[in-house]
């Protein structure tokens, strides 16, 4: 084909008219980049050269219900390295590891990570302000200050394991703090910077601040008066008994409120990394599970009252044991203790009779009842932590998980399960859901600005039923077995527990978890107590029962907090039950070293004359309970313990 002038002319033109297109297409491409995507790709550009270096929050204070500080957060400057703009990271490391009192080495390792940032730590978290002022004035480059908080405790280890404690970034771990983390913690701020992709400072660039939100403050149910006496009454239970471990609460039953609650062991949240984990991770209040003991026996007299199966003053023969599934369930009083109204029944705490409540009321009522009143799951409390206890199955309750389990064997409960089982009946029937949280505050006004409402989570028994189990409860205390916690002026009524504990399949005779739960005034309770004590080793070797050892504790923390709180004295109550005349006490004699047979020989004859009863295998006693030289009854029980050996001198 031939080309002409002419064709090659218009080639030409579209060729320009291509190039031109072309051209304009990157002049408009370049324009929109410059002018339409500036602000755009100035952002990108600066993302991707901005440095954050974070600034935390002031954490929320945690107050008492009148406003008592318990947790508040201090201000403690941290030291924070960038290291790529270290310059001379051997002499800064020097220079910062004396003020920081940190090995040189230690300090230049940091100095010299790829990280973008680092904390010089340990040391170098939350410094003294004489120390932040020092590092300031060294000047060096890629030394960087911020604030975080470290939390104080103005009144110390109160309430620790309810409180709980805070990590390294500022996060609650346990207790309160954990539970209530994202209202505590707020928001962080951040100093921010232009760096090179290698961490360098870019040149002629500043600093922006951004300030972080403060977090909202709580206020809490607990008061520090009344968690003062609780703890008072824990370590002095510590200092007399030895026990493993020590449980104490207290709450308005009308609200669900916790006013106390205590544990032992207990840790310094100051310092809670030199304690073990157990102590500070675990709340023994709502977590830990055993076996109740007589503390469970109102519910069964609640549900047996309910449904009609029983009077108070109906009659009851207690020859000492109750016969169930071919077997003798014993009373604890030997000979048991014969004719006697249900109303003594509570008052004796006797097996017999609460086993012949439980048959009354068949498995699936008593069962139920015990469903009603929270056991078997959680309380709901705002708490990490909680356990649910442990219940038969009803498939598996034959007759005599039954009789057990209606005088507080063979389940397992946890004790804030059993403080709001007895608020229940404290308030007239209403189980209420506990808390330890009141209010939510805003951290700059003070100002509510969420109010947390007692919740009712179901009715349990009517109004009447929980008053005569009020009124028998106070009659343990004025006349029965719980006649330690009788305080004057104060109608106290409650139940004790002595529960034998399970090792490793089989109950330890000389392991028992004793307990009292009790209420006052008991015609219009204030106030539900609780404590138990895990394994209390008396001194004396005297007997371990609940109301000789848990009763008058009790006693002494309601008397003290309904004093504090002003609730007037009665006389109305039923009166106290004068005590018999004590007999005449003697002396046990020394049988340890003695062979077996000289040893019943020694405790029938001397003036003491005692009942040996034999534990073990051997020839020879080894050790006695209780000791030589301790004033018993006469007629009272020593037990031998034997061995192969006659033990060696001290």
């Amino acid at each position: 084909m031939r080309v002409t002038r002419r064709t090659m002319r218009r080639r030409f033109v579209i060729l320009l008219l291509c190039l031109l297109l072309a051209v304009g297409g990157l002049i408009g491409r370049l324009a929109y980049i410059q002018m339409g995507q500036s602000s755009w790709l100035k952002a990108r550009a600066e993302s991707s050269w901005e440095r954050n270096i974070p600034v935390e929050g002031t954490r929320g204070t945690i107050y008492d219900d009148k406003g008592r500080e318990l947790v508040y957060t201090a201000s403690a400057p941290t030291v924070i390295a960038v290291p790529a703009q270290v310059k001379d990271k051997p002499g800064t490391a020097q220079a910062l590891a004396g003020i920081l009192q940190m090995p040189v080495a230690d300090v230049l390792k940091l100095l010299q990570k790829k990280s973008l940032t680092v904390y010089i730590s340990p040391k170098g978290r939350r410094v003294t302000e004489q120390q932040a002022t020092q590092i300031r004035n060294l000047d060096r480059s890629g030394i960087y200050i911020s604030e975080a908080g470290k939390r104080a405790y103005p009144l110390g280890s109160l309430a620790a394991q309810v409180l709980g404690i805070t990590g390294a970034q500022n996060q609650g771990l346990t207790g309160v703090e954990k539970q209530y983390d994202d209202i505590l913690q707020g928001q962080r701020g951040y100093i921010s910077f232009y760096a090179k992709a290698n961490g360098e400072r870019m040149p002629a660039t500043g600093e922006h601040y951004q300030p972080p939100t403060d977090g909202q403050d709580l206020q809490l149910t607990i008061d520090a008066q009344i968690q003062q006496f609780v703890e008072r009454e824990v370590e002095r239970a510590v200092a007399e008994y030895n026990p493993d471990r020590v449980t104490a609460i207290v709450e308005d039953p009308k609200t669900g409120n916790i006013l106390a609650m205590a544990n032992y062991p207990s840790f310094d949240p100051t310092h809670w990394q030199d304690y073990p984990s157990t102590t500070y991770n675990q709340n023994l209040a709502i977590w830990q599970t055993f076996e109740p003991g007589s503390t469970f026996k109102v519910v069964t007299l609640s549900a047996a009252l309910q449904e009609k199966k029983v009077s108070l003053a109906d009659r009851f023969y207690d020859p000492g044991y109750y016969e169930v599934a071919g077997r003798k369930v014993k009373c604890w009083k030997a000979g048991g203790h014969g004719s006697e109204s249900f109303l003594n029944v509570v008052e004796n705490s006797c097996n017999p009779g609460f086993i012949a409540l439980g048959e009354r009321l068949g498995k699936e009522t008593l069962f139920s009842y015990i469903k009603k009143f929270g056991f078997g799951s959680k309380t709901g409390i705002d708490l990490p932590g909680e356990g649910n206890g442990i219940l038969f199955k009803l498939n598996r309750v034959g007759p005599l998980e039954l009789a057990t389990t209606a005088f507080g064997q063979g389940v397992s409960v946890t004790p804030i399960q059993q403080v709001m089982a007895m608020g229940a009946i404290a308030n007239g029937g209403m189980l209420m859901q506990p808390h330890v949280v009141q209010a939510i505050l805003d951290h700059d006004t003070g100002q509510v600005v969420q109010q947390v409402k007692p919740q009712e989570v179901r009715r349990v028994i009517d109004a009447d039923t929980a008053k005569q189990v009020r009124d028998a409860l106070e009659s343990v205390v004025a006349r029965g077995s719980g006649g330690s916690a009788y305080q004057p002026g104060y109608r106290v009524a409650g139940k004790t527990g002595t529960a034998q504990v399970v090792v490793n399949g089989r109950y330890d005779p000389s392991h028992y978890i004793v307990s009292f739960m009790g209420m006052a005034p008991a015609d219009n309770p204030r106030l539900v107590a609780y404590i138990a004590i895990d394994h209390p080793r008396p001194r004396n070797g005297a007997a371990v029962f609940g109301g000789v050892i848990a009763a008058p504790i009790v006693g002494r923390i309601l008397g003290d907090s309904l004093q504090y709180l002003g609730v007037p004295t009665s006389n109305q109550g039923i009166p106290k039950k004068p005590k018999p005349l004590d007999p005449v006490k003697v002396e046990v004699p020394n049988l340890v070293g003695m062979t077996i047979g000289d040893a019943r020989r020694t405790a029938i004859q001397s003036s003491a004359q005692l009942n040996a009863e034999v534990m073990g295998t051997g020839k020879y006693v080894i050790w006695q309970s209780p000791p030589g030289g301790t004033l018993v009854e006469p007629n009272s029980k020593v037990r031998l313990y034997l061995g192969d050996n006659p033990p060696k001198a001290n």
